[in-house]
């Protein structure tokens, strides 16, 4: 392990390494309580959305065709920036439509903001509706994410009957959501990291779940072992033959076994690693490419930022600023 890596973590998986890194900023955290008939068109385009279930039932109906019943305690998460309807009937029209930017209007374009809230984070066609719902909503996924949410399908859920599912961080939101306090927003993204974390947690671990090719070979002993190190001090000045060495195999059988697992070489998805944890480092207040270039294994700024450049299209520097001040 390198003496000053801050991000090692002999015991990382790649799951953790993929959730550990990014954190909800300012995350959209609202209750949701509707009275029938209705239904929310939403365009809102978050790169990823939490739905859970409080009471009543709920209809998503995806634009990809897709459509799941959610009773209480059932859960969905959408990701990319896709459209769909959620609604207490699927033959219910959209009544509510959902913008970017959670801007809430009419079917013909008349702001509704002032009619749907009903006091801290609560908001619905009725205050004492039957359907609650939870929403948590990223606005932006940092770019370590990035590779997670590719993975996802545009839609996914649990049952708390079929999948045996159930988190006791349901009532904790439900009752933090509704507070004004100080540190608030805050503690709304840590319950909406984590109660997202347990759900693809338990998403990727139902039987015959197939998962990402980087999840599923945890299992495998060379390259599962190989990703566990990686993510686990990338600041170290790994080559294939030192990995092959740790891992107590072949230069040979190491890259061949990773590419038929992962379906890439060991050393380009390290780089891809590397620049995604830079990616999201960037995106820290009082970051610069000099503080982040050795956390990530980069010998010089020069170096990442050329890595940087090559692979993203763009310098680290504009990266930033995107990131800290999006258009």
């Amino acid at each position: 392990m390198s003496p000053g890596a801050t991000l090692e973590c002999a015991d990382m998986d790649p799951l953790t390494g993929l959730l550990d890194g990014p954190r909800a900023r300012g995350a959209f955290a609202l209750r949701c309580v509707m009275s029938p008939p209705w239904g929310l068109r939403i365009l809102a385009e978050s790169p990823l959305t939490l739905i859970a279930v409080v009471s009543g039932k709920v209809w998503i109906v995806h634009d990809n065709g897709e459509t799941v019943e959610l009773g209480v305690g059932d859960v969905a998460i959408t990701s990319g920036r896709n459209h769909y309807t959620v609604a207490g009937d699927p033959e219910t029209e959209p009544e509510i439509v959902i913008h970017p930017g959670q801007d809430c209007r009419s079917p013909d374009g008349e702001s509704l903001e002032e009619q749907l809230m009903h006091g801290v984070r609560t908001w619905g066609n009725d205050p004492h509706g039957s359907t609650v719902m939870l929403v948590g909503a990223y606005e932006s996924v940092g770019d370590l994410s990035d590779r997670l949410v590719r993975a996802l399908p545009p839609l996914l859920w649990l049952s708390k009957q079929e999948d045996d599912w159930e988190s006791s961080l349901f009532p904790m939101l439900c009752e933090e959501v509704v507070k004004d306090e100080p540190g608030q927003a805050a503690v709304l993204d840590r319950l909406i990291d984590l109660l997202v974390m347990q759900v693809l947690r338990a998403w990727f671990a139902r039987p015959g779940a197939e998962g990402p090719a980087w999840y599923r070979s945890q299992a495998d002993p060379v390259v599962g072992r190989a990703l566990k190190i990686m993510h686990g001090d990338p600041a170290r000045r790994w080559t294939l033959a030192t990995l092959a060495a740790e891992i107590g195999v072949s230069r040979a059988a190491l890259a061949r076994r990773f590419h038929e697992v992962v379906g890439e070489p060991p050393m380009t998805f390290l780089t891809e690693w590397r620049l995604a944890l830079a990616a999201d480092l960037l995106c820290e207040p009082d970051a610069t490419v000099g503080t982040v270039a050795p956390k990530v294994g980069y010998s010089s700024p020069f170096a990442l930022s050329t890595a940087f450049k090559r692979v993203r299209g763009v310098s680290p520097q504009e990266h930033r600023a995107r990131a800290i001040s999006p258009a």
